[in-house]
């Protein structure tokens, strides 16, 4: 929200009351808390009849400086709030001198000048790194009674502001500005489905506002040097993250907000959709499975949308007997051919639900001031919310969750959860204004953690769109609806990637598009990045999306990387618990790889799949395809081509083919299967190092599917030789040798087929490679 008519005047309708002096610093344990006049104190009658703002300062955490605004601390504060770990401050250290406050929290601290310009700045060691300027912290009153706490933080020359959630809009924020409030808006514009108040910057810092509320951001948008975000109310907090690299922000942030759950291995194998308002039933869906199998096609989820249940029944968990009248029986012979079962569903219930007379007389459903059950005809007709405020009300949403998962069902599409009215009552009297972007925090959780009770841990997962600040805790997302088009596909990966810098570790999208249907060059390409993305799902909206619909090549298209995605497997399942542990997405932007590079801020058309492979999916009929390779040496993983990094390459691929390069000093771990994602990834791996610098090393872990390292390898080169050691399971594993030469000798192994047999490995082994 803008409050300044350039960089001199307020804005028509507004009066903002800044902080200016500092009358006095407090400690109170190991907090500061500042007390400053909004105007200046030049004698006694200064005291009388102004503002004083308070700026709380804290350390939750090493490495994160908590900053809390106040103007007046009686407002009732009915919640919600964001689930944060527990604070421990007892690592802050407070100094203080005749010029200064200082408040120090690892290697991050925050000066508070004691001048006649209040003021205060966040440093790394010596290195400013962001501050709050003289009037930057305010409150602001508008015309209508409307209060507002207001920030600015600033920027300096070159930087740039990355994340706020899924976004579609430009990669890099600068210039925009960003409100954080859920919204059914599609890809296509500045609206979003997963509002997240966290931004992280190429200066590898973070700062989260933490508040549920709409945070409206500036983001060198009312003033270009400055970041500006604000809230309603009486009170603002925020907390500054030091990584001090991208990767440690989130680690950090995640520590605070909540790691994403591992998910279980079978859910990044390919999904298949019944799309949404297809007609089918148990032979359409039968002819899709059987289809997928007969070509060849690997398959391992089916997801039934809106239609399983009756048209205008939404939400109401029974299957539409006229389509499927033996839903237990139907769902017994698709597991029998191996498959999981997703089905969808929201929390809108619509008056004809067998839910909404129950809810109703329950007390179950949002409800409106005068006490009426909220209600409206948009989606459905007449349909209600479910309050999650409630306990009683989500036992009672469990309960129905609970017989679909005895029926056979696997996981739920958790659809929706954006169109959150502000003019109602909930049960524990939730501030609604702030339950809007909450809700979905709270909807997605009963979910998840039904599954998790139904199927056990590492067993849940779900496939949910919208989401807000500790929604990376219930994986997995997917980017919502997207046209048919390049530029859809292009703007859903700009999306992902801004969404992974808010710490979600997973994410997918509908491969082809949902809106419309795909020319078949669209669809074969975004084959390509939809099964070198963390998820793959075949989705749309009134079209199927089954690869003969749309020709030939299709088929092989899908086949070649649905099997290239399951080899793929013991090293993505590794980048997969890298992600729950310390919050770094599986899909990364490259900035997030290459802090160092000045290139890497830029680039929003390709990524890193993991630490070692670099993506370039290809937005074009004619194959042709623009992309950077960092520094390094590079070899493509399917043709085995070597390529210099630190330059710019235009390529032209065919449709079996697109940039996909593996960084140099690479242990990757390719598996001995193609057809399932969730396997024994250690029995048979072949553990392909590439392009090994002369005195460089690397290291794989190769988990087993509950994420438990099952092989830990290394590897070192000195001149000619190449030393590997294992350790682990016990199992055989292939040792091959990329952009190194060949292999003249084996000690611990048997060359054979070009590859280095390591058969005799007992648990713990050593095989020396002696190359030509």
């Amino acid at each position: 929200m803008k409050f300044t008519d350039g960089n001199w005047l307020i804005r028509e309708g507004f009066t903002i009351i800044p902080a200016v002096q500092l009358h006095e610093v407090e400690r109170e344990g190991n907090a500061l808390n500042a007390y400053v006049s909004a105007t200046p104190l030049t004698g006694r009658a200064d005291t009388i009849n102004g503002v004083l703002l308070t700026a709380k300062f804290h350390a939750p955490a090493p490495g994160v400086i908590g900053v809390k605004w106040i103007h007046f601390d009686g407002v009732r504060d009915t919640g919600p709030h964001f689930e944060l770990s527990a604070a421990d401050d007892s690592h802050a250290v407070i100094t203080e001198t005749e010029e200064e406050a200082v408040l120090t929290s690892g290697n991050l601290s925050v000066r508070i000048n004691k001048g006649s310009h209040f003021s205060f700045a966040f440093y790394r060691g010596s290195e400013r790194i962001t501050g709050s300027g003289f009037k930057a912290g305010a409150h602001v009153l508008d015309s209508e009674g409307k209060v507002y706490m207001r920030e600015e933080l600033d920027l300096t020359v070159g930087e740039y502001v990355y994340g706020l959630g899924e976004r579609f809009t430009a990669f890099q924020k600068n210039g925009q500005v960003v409100d954080i409030w859920n919204k059914d808006g599609g890809t296509s514009s500045e609206q979003a489905y997963k509002n997240i108040p966290f931004y992280i910057t190429n200066k590898g810092y973070g700062v989260f506002v933490n508040d549920p509320n709409g945070v409206s951001f500036e983001v060198g948008s009312e003033k270009v040097k400055k970041v500006q975000f604000s809230v309603p109310g009486q009170s603002l907090e925020y907390f500054v993250i030091d990584g001090p690299d991208p990767k440690g922000v989130l680690d950090k942030y995640t520590s605070l907000t909540g790691k994403p759950a591992l998910p279980p291995a079978w859910t990044f194998g390919l999904w298949l959709s019944t799309s949404f308002t297809t007609n089918y039933d148990e032979a359409t869906v039968n002819s899709f499975v059987d289809g997928m199998a007969e070509r060849d096609l690997p398959l391992h989820v089916f997801h039934f949308d809106c239609f399983w249940m009756r048209e205008f029944h939404w939400t109401d968990f029974k299957w539409d007997e006229r389509v499927f009248p033996d839903p237990v029986g139907m769902l017994q012979r698709l597991k029998a051919k191996g498959l999981k079962i997703c089905v969808w569903i929201n929390p809108y219930i619509a008056q004809k639900s067998r839910l909404f007379a129950e809810g109703k007389e329950r007390g179950y459903l949002v409800k409106k001031p005068n006490g009426d059950v909220w209600q409206v005809n948009l989606w459905q007709p007449g349909m209600a919310l479910v309050d999650f405020t409630n306990p009683e009300a989500c036992e009672w949403f469990t309960g129905y969750l609970r017989e679909l998962v005895d029926m056979g069902v696997d996981s739920f599409k958790t659809d929706f959860g954006e169109r959150i009215p502000v003019d109602v009552v909930y049960h524990d009297g939730s501030d609604p204004a702030k339950m809007h972007n909450y809700y979905t925090y709270l909807y997605n959780k009963v979910v998840f953690e039904t599954l998790k009770e139904k199927l056990g841990e590492g067993e849940a997962a779900v496939f949910a769109r919208s989401a807000t600040t500790g929604g990376q805790k219930f994986p997995v997302h997917w980017g919502g609806d997207c046209y048919a088009d390049y530029e859809s596909m292009a703007e859903s990966l700009r999306g992902g990637l801004s969404l992974g810098l808010g710490g979600f570790g997973f994410w997918s999208h509908d491969i082809g598009g949902f809106e419309n249907t795909a020319p078949a060059h669209v669809f074969k390409r975004w084959l390509q990045f939809g099964l070198l993305s963390s998820h793959s799902r075949l989705h749309g909206s009134t079209s199927y999306r089954v690869p003969w619909a749309y020709d030939e090549e299709s088929v092989e298209v899908t086949r070649k990387f649905t099997k290239l995605k399951a080899q793929l497997m013991p090293y993505l399942f590794g980048k997969a618990v890298e992600a729950s542990k310390l919050g770094v997405p599986v899909m990364r932007p490259m900035l997030l790889e290459f802090p160092e590079d000045p290139t890497a801020e830029l680039l929003d058309r390709q990524y890193m799949l993991g630490d070692a492979l670099l993506v370039a999916p290809v937005f074009s009929e004619d194959g042709r395809v623009t992309y950077y390779l960092p520094d390094g040496r590079w070899t493509h993983l399917l043709t085995g081509k070597a390529a210099e990094g630190g330059k710019w390459y235009k390529e032209t691929y065919d449709f079996l083919n697109l940039p996909l390069y593996v960084r140099e000093n690479t242990i990757l771990a390719l598996g001995s299967n193609d057809v399932r994602p969730d396997y024994d990834y250690a029995d048979g791996v072949e553990l392909a190092v590439y392009s090994l610098q002369d005195g460089a090393a690397a290291s794989r872990v190769v988990p087993n599917t509950k994420g438990e390292a099952e092989l830990t390898v290394s590897a070192e080169r000195e001149g000619r030789t190449l030393t590997l050691k294992a350790e682990g399971a016990g199992k055989p594993f292939a040792v091959s040798v990329h952009g190194l030469g060949e292999v003249a000798s084996v000690q611990g192994g048997e060359l054979a087929d070009g590859k280095v047999k390591a058969g005799a490995f007992d648990g713990r082994t050593t095989v020396v490679i002696t190359l030509k």
